[in-house]
Parts: structure tokens; sequence; C-alpha cells
């Protein structure tokens, strides 16, 4: 069903009976942009990619497989979704990393490895620090940090430079394009920043009426 250079594509994809989506196509190992106005359901459509939530109609295809046929565990393993509201336990940064490990069976990472992550987020924090004290940019820098450590296949940012500040946000964003264009890591981002888009956009979706450009 899909190119070879497709990791995902869709199919007269539909959610909640109310938004209806024109086929889609992520191109494998590029930097994937989906932008277009509010309401138009970009944010769920990343979860839907990724088995967090169901299609109302039509199909989605990872990799060639339907997804409705995929362990959605298994599948969010590999797809990594980094929304705007992130989840954090109430405790340091090093614990975060290790219970997170610990979550998905993994040996407990290094203190190297940890702040190397961090590093290539921005985040200069001492690994002690409490995860509760910090702002939602920083908690958000920090839940991308442990799941770029996993080394997914595909990693999807929803609107990942809100809680920035530009020159921030554009550290931020080369860092992590670079880290994913080295390992050979999709990354889909869902963005409002045109410079962004522009700067960083491979392959850019135009979600509404306006269609796909790529």
């Amino acid at each position: 069903m899909c190119m070879e250079n497709t990791i995902f594509e869709t199919k007269d994809l539909a959610f909640n009976a109310q938004i209806y989506y024109q086929d889609i196509k992520i191109i494998k190992d590029k930097v994937n942009f989906i932008v277009g106005p509010s309401g138009t359901g970009k944010s769920s459509l990343l979860r839907l990619l990724n088995g967090t939530l169901s299609p109302s109609g039509g199909e989605i295809y990872y990799q060639s497989t339907n997804i409705l046929e995929m362990d959605t565990i298994e599948l969010r393993k590999e797809v990594s979704l980094i929304s705007q509201s992130v989840f954090l336990f109430d405790e340091s940064i090093r614990e975060n990393f290790r219970l997170f490990y610990d979550y998905r069976g993994l040996d407990k990472p290094s203190d190297h490895m940890m702040e190397e992550y961090l590093k290539i987020c921005n985040i200069s924090f001492s690994l002690d620090k409490d995860c509760t004290t910090m702002s939602g940019g920083e908690r958000q820098r920090v839940y991308l940090a442990i799941f770029l450590s996993f080394m997914p296949k595909v990693i999807m940012l929803d609107e990942p430079t809100s809680a920035l500040d530009k020159d921030n946000g554009l550290t931020v964003i080369q860092n992590v394009v670079d880290f994913c264009k080295n390992n050979n890591i999709t990354v889909i981002i869902i963005s409002h920043d045109n410079h962004l888009t522009q700067s960083f956009g491979e392959n850019i979706i135009i979600i509404g009426k306006e269609g796909i450009n790529e």
C-alpha cells in the first residue's frame, strides 16, 4: 500500500465523524510539518497515528501495515508523541528517567547518558532537579529528552516551541532535527510558526481546505 519512502499513509481518514482528512503521506527519515488553521484536527491526527485515538472511518498504514492490526502498545514504543501537556512524575529528573525505563522493562540509563539527552533538548539542570519546580517548557523538554533516549522510529512534536522564546526554540528544534537525522528517526511537527516550518520542513502538509503542499 505504501511507497518505499513513506512511513505513514492515510486513506479517507475521519475522526469522530466530524473531522475528515485529505489523504496524507509522512515521508520516512524526513522532517514533516503539519500546518493549518485551528480546529482542523492537527493534534488529533498525531493521536490517530500512534493509536491513542481510533478513527471513525478510513485507514492508517504504518510501514505498510494497517495500524488496526497492530499492538498499540508496541506501536507507541516506535511512534512517540510529545504533546503540549506532558506527564512527569513528581520526582527528580534522574528518577523520571529511571521510572520511565522501569515501565518499559529497560536497564536504568547512566547519568552521563541522561545528561547527553538533556543537552540535546537544551536543559542544563542537575539530574537532582525536582521536576515539580520547572516551567511548562522545561518539563516538555525533559519529557522529550526521555523519549528521544528510547530511540523511537518516529518522534511527533505538537507545538514544541509554544512555551519557549524564539532563540531557545530554534536551538532545541535544530538539535532535535540534527539528532534525528543522524539516527534515521522520522520527525513530525505541528507548528503555527511559519519561520520554523520554512527553516526545517522537508515535507509540509497543509491540513484544511488548501489541501497538501509537498
